[in-house]
């Protein structure tokens, strides 16, 4: 496919309340979307890298920057054959994987749409609904959590996953547990740890959590694999998941026994299904992740979650879980109590709304071949 034009947007999108982690707390989601045509047909893809790098080297600003000035001229009349080629005319840069994912992650919509056929298909996925969990950041008080824990568990989800970071540590686990005994759940720690806290980690195997994802700095390898050899807990890397390569590391050394898959972390799609198939032939289970983007963007993690190694419930919520008005439609709905189902048009089958995409746009540029 030929790429005719580049449609970058940069977008700050207001949040229903703080979302809290241990990086610290977003009032607004700061996201880019690319629109990428090919003759008639086009596709959308989208980048949540945040306002300021904390979770990662890339923030939103940063990454339109580099989309409009250094990775777009590379592809801008380009005949771009698959992912692969795309990635490959883009692995002289170094680093800028949520840069990279924008791009990326349009292509494929833009792929899928030539071939009339829904995103989850083209990327091989095993059918249109996945299991979906619940996330609850860092909140006033434990008895705040509980109540929502309580009406998340009512409500049928499948998992439930909790922030934890200093000052919110063993007696909110604990005090979980207490009150729902059966419920699978897990603590994501955003790399707030250090080996020095091993006493501490070692305290979390009495509460039968399902994992602990990224304990250790967000782009470490040897300390989580000493810290599992000495907790029975299983390991899940996030923030040290950048690349095909370092997954493969992570998995030969012991250092993660889940895998999660953020497409914006590792490049692209592309990537993204790269490691979810090193991971299945190692026999690492997988679970995709999100960073609250769009329902654009969503919907690109959404046919991810139907790759048949993912084995957990991913991060995909419903719109209205962030939002009071999703920049995009349709909005992302559970169809069953934990699931969601990807839309059955071509691609992504989502599209920005243009006044919304409009309103809260903060930058824009249109490159064209």
């Amino acid at each position: 496919m030929r790429i005719d034009s580049l449609e970058i947007h940069r977008v700050a999108m207001p949040l229903v309340y703080p979302f809290r982690t241990a990086t610290g707390d977003d009032h607004t989601i700061e996201s880019v979307l690319v629109r990428m045509a090919s003759g008639d047909c086009f596709g959308w893809g989208e980048t949540a890298a945040g306002r300021l790098p904390t979770y990662s080297g890339e923030w939103a600003a940063a990454v339109f920057l580099t989309v409009r000035d250094v990775i777009a001229p590379l592809l801008l009349g380009e005949d771009i054959a698959s992912g692969e080629d795309l990635q490959q005319r883009l692995s002289h840069i170094k680093g800028n994987q949520f840069a990279k994912a924008v791009l990326d992650s349009a292509w494929w919509d833009l792929y899928a749409r030539t071939r009339d056929e829904p995103l989850w298909q083209a990327l091989g996925g095993s059918g249109p609904t996945v299991d979906v969990g619940a996330d609850f950041g860092i909140m006033e008080t434990i008895q705040s959590l509980l109540d929502t824990i309580g009406t998340a568990v009512e409500s049928g989800f499948k998992r439930i996953k909790l922030k934890y970071r200093p000052g919110w540590e063993l007696d909110m686990v604990a005090a979980v547990r207490a009150a729902y005994p059966d419920t699978v759940f897990h603590v994501d720690c955003n790399s707030a740890y250090r080996l020095d806290d091993l006493p501490m980690l070692k305290r979390l195997d009495e509460y039968d959590l399902a994992m602990i994802e990224q304990p250790l700095a967000h782009d470490d390898l040897l300390d989580h694999a000493e810290l599992q050899r000495h907790i029975a807990t299983p390991i899940c890397l996030d923030e040290s998941i950048t690349s095909v390569d370092k997954t493969r590391k992570a998995i030969a050394i012991g250092a993660t026994k889940w895998v999660n898959i953020k497409y914006g972390r590792v490049g692209g799609v592309t990537n993204a299904r790269a490691i979810h198939d090193l991971c299945a032939d190692s026999g690492v289970p997988c679970w995709i992740g999100g960073m609250l983007e769009s329902a654009v963007g969503a919907s690109h993690c959404l046919a991810l979650a139907t790759l048949p190694n993912v084995k957990y419930p991913s991060d995909i919520f419903p719109s209205s879980r962030f939002y009071r008005e999703d920049l995009a439609a349709p909005e992302i709905s559970l169809s069953g109590p934990s699931q969601v189902t990807a839309q059955p048009g071509p691609g992504i089958g989502v599209h920005p709304r243009p006044e919304e995409l409009s309103r809260l746009t903060l930058e824009h540029a249109l490159l064209r071949a």
